[in-house]
């Protein structure tokens, strides 16, 4: 009966698998973090960014209290300094490692350099709390928002896979969240 012990905690910690060969993942096989691809794009902390763009406009900034009501593992921020200021603008993303459809992004430009907007491409036309114009635009894959405060055009986007979770009337009550009370600074 000793022997038969033995035996039987052997047998059962071979069928648990305690005696199989362990496998170690490649890590040269494993994607790079996304926080990698991101850098490598020219992404930075939101903080970092927005104060490029403050200082190359010489101005505050206002931005969003709210987000959208999905969660987020990553936000990242980049200001596009291109050939003077004629394509400068402001890119913020926030993005969810695990699920990809969780996607929103505000892209700001100076109103002087703001994006056309074909009429056509108009799905429908409001106004915001502060009485500014917004409006909703189809481009393929996102649900945008476009309106315009303190000089700057803002494009509010959002997958729409997240539709049924980030409806028109959350990103319009993202927009409303904004405080417009930016100035220009004085160049001293």
């Amino acid at each position: 009966m000793k022997k038969a012990v033995p035996l039987i905690v052997l047998s059962f910690c071979y069928l648990l698998g305690l005696n199989s060969t362990a496998v170690n993942a490649n890590p040269k096989n494993s994607p790079p973090p996304i926080e990698n691809l991101h850098i490598q794009n020219g992404y930075k902390t939101v903080e970092e960014a927005v104060l490029e763009f403050e200082k190359h406009f010489n101005r505050d900034l206002t931005l969003p209290f709210k987000i959208p009501p999905i969660p987020f593992t990553h936000y990242f921020g980049r200001f596009n300094d291109l050939e003077g200021v004629i394509n400068d603008s402001l890119d913020i993303e926030f993005i969810n490692e695990q699920l990809p459809e969780n996607h929103y992004k505000i892209d700001i430009r100076p109103y002087k350099t703001k994006i056309s907007i074909h009429e056509k491409d108009v799905l429908k036309r409001m106004k915001l709390q502060n009485g500014n114009d917004a409006m909703f635009v189809h481009v393929p894959g996102f649900d945008v928002l476009v309106f315009s405060i303190d000089d700057c055009q803002y494009m509010l986007s959002v997958d729409k896979r997240n539709t049924e979770k980030v409806s028109q009337n959350a990103l319009v009550e993202i927009a409303n969240s904004m405080n417009s009370k930016a100035s220009f600074k004085s160049e001293d």
